[in-house]
């Protein structure tokens, strides 16, 4: 019953009375999990392994005021999901359970921000979250590679389409709620790549090898305000959520306080994994902090500054994540799917729903694999989609949700913070992504389909 009362909720929201069974909720959002597994949900769509990427971020920001924005950036998302779940426990009250963000949207502000706005950004930002995932994790997988044999000559489209053919698999497990079991072990990896991280940053900080620490600021004013917007949007995007609806969806009736709870077990994990890698990597490397934190520990002629079996460890626990992580970010895409080809009149594992199911989901993995070995450069566009996408969705709309629906007084304190929120973060928006396409434009001239970067 628990899954019914929600899953399959008779729904008719595009003007007309004709209410139809919605396949996408009964198959792929099911709702019959608990608060500890909205816990393992959130956990796995927030600690990946992008917070590997934080100290460059305190690079470009400084000692405090990085640390300054790590915190906000902590503080405001916390708190912005729970406005969200709050918005979405007092539909559930009120005898409809809102199941997608889309879904929000048309009924808070009206159907055209749902079908045109929220809708496609939200699809924007999951699904470049699935291209970046197999990119990644082509990446960890050629890391593992050279440390293994510097000469080697396998390339890194070649990485990509095999750790595209692990991701295809678990892209067939059917329902969010199905993911629970491999998004605690998830948990378990982002603590354990973390250690690995810090701990090998605090190693190579004090050996012989590593690069005097410099924690200077670019001189160039240009250059210092450009590193410092896209140090933000590098920030946002790795406290970057985008299916916060989703997530609850996930838990059984009655949904309240359960995704409170979740969101407590997750920032217990985000404090401890993204402060400790970001100020040990940034402590160790300074203002010489790369892409991913990892890289820093493999010096120019081969050497590196931890042990081999360590390095090669490390990546493994963060390739195994990417792929937890890439199949989370694809649930918006198959729930589409499914409300499109499945029939909810016929069982979920019939011949006439597992086909269709089969089809599309490898299609989707297909298609992001493809792209992925294409456009290895596809972090700088990430960073675009980052920063027009996951500022909006995690920082301005739960505000702007919740000053809607519950009405707050002008006069209280509740109703000018969400205000200020939403204003402060549509700029940094605007702002973030005028950095990120500025570096793309930079970094266009080295880019060269299926490169071997």
């Amino acid at each position: 019953m628990h899954e019914n009362s929600a899953a399959e909720e008779m729904v008719a929201h595009e003007g007309g009375d004709q209410k139809q069974l919605d396949a996408g909720a009964l198959f792929v959002l099911k709702s019959k999990g608990s608060w500890l597994h909205c816990g393992y949900h959130l956990t796995t769509s927030i600690v990946a392994p992008a917070l590997l990427s934080l100290p460059l971020a305190l690079a470009s920001l400084g000692w405090a005021a990085g640390v300054v924005c790590l915190t906000i950036g902590a503080v405001v998302t916390f708190y912005s999901y729970n406005l969200l779940s709050l918005v979405l426990e007092h539909h559930a009250k009120l005898g409809h359970r809102q199941l997608r963000f889309r879904e929000m949207a048309h009924d808070i502000l009206g159907p055209g921000w749902g079908r045109f706005y929220i809708g496609p950004i939200q699809f924007l930002v999951c699904f470049g979250a699935v291209i970046a995932a197999a990119l990644l994790g082509g990446q960890s997988m050629k890391s593992i590679y050279l440390i293994q044999k510097p000469e080697g000559t396998m390339k890194l489209y070649e990485f990509v389409v095999i750790f595209g053919v692990f991701m295809l698999a678990l892209a067939q497990i059917p329902s969010f709620h199905s993911l629970r079991h491999i998004n605690l072990i998830s948990l378990w990896l982002s603590l354990a790549y973390s250690a690995c991280a810090t701990a090998g940053s605090i190693h190579a900080g004090h050996s012989t090898g590593a690069p005097q620490k410099d924690y200077s600021l670019p001189s160039n004013r240009q250059d210092l305000v450009f590193g410092v917007f896209n140090a933000i949007a590098i920030i946002a995007t790795t406290y970057g959520n985008g299916i916060i609806p989703e997530i609850q969806a996930t838990a059984a009736p009655p949904v309240t306080g359960k995704m409170f709870k979740g969101l407590c077990v997750c920032y217990t994990i985000v404090v401890t994994t993204f402060f400790s890698v970001a100020i040990s990597g940034y402590w160790a490397f300074g203002n010489q902090a790369k892409g991913i934190i990892l890289a820093n520990f493999i010096l120019e002629d081969g050497s590196t500054l931890v042990p081999k079996w360590f390095l090669i460890t490390t990546n493994v626990l963060v390739l195994l994540q990417f792929a937890a992580v890439g199949v989370v970010y694809l649930q918006p895409t198959n729930e589409v799917l499914e409300g499109l080809f499945a029939d909810p009149t016929k069982d979920q594992y019939s011949i006439r729903n597992f086909v269709p199911r089969l089809i599309f989901r490898s299609l989707s993995i297909v298609i992001a694999t493809l792209i992925a070995a294409m456009l290895p450069f596809f972090g700088d566009l990430n960073a675009v989609i980052g920063a027009f996408g996951f500022l909006p969705l995690d920082f301005v709309v739960p505000s702007v949700f919740y000053n809607i629906t519950f009405k707050p007084s002008k006069r209280g304190m509740i109703f000018w913070l969400n205000t200020t929120v939403a204003i402060v973060f549509s700029l940094l928006a605007v702002l973030g992504s005028i950095s990120a396409v500025r570096q793309v434009i930079l970094d266009a001239k080295t880019y060269k389909l299926f490169a071997n970067v």
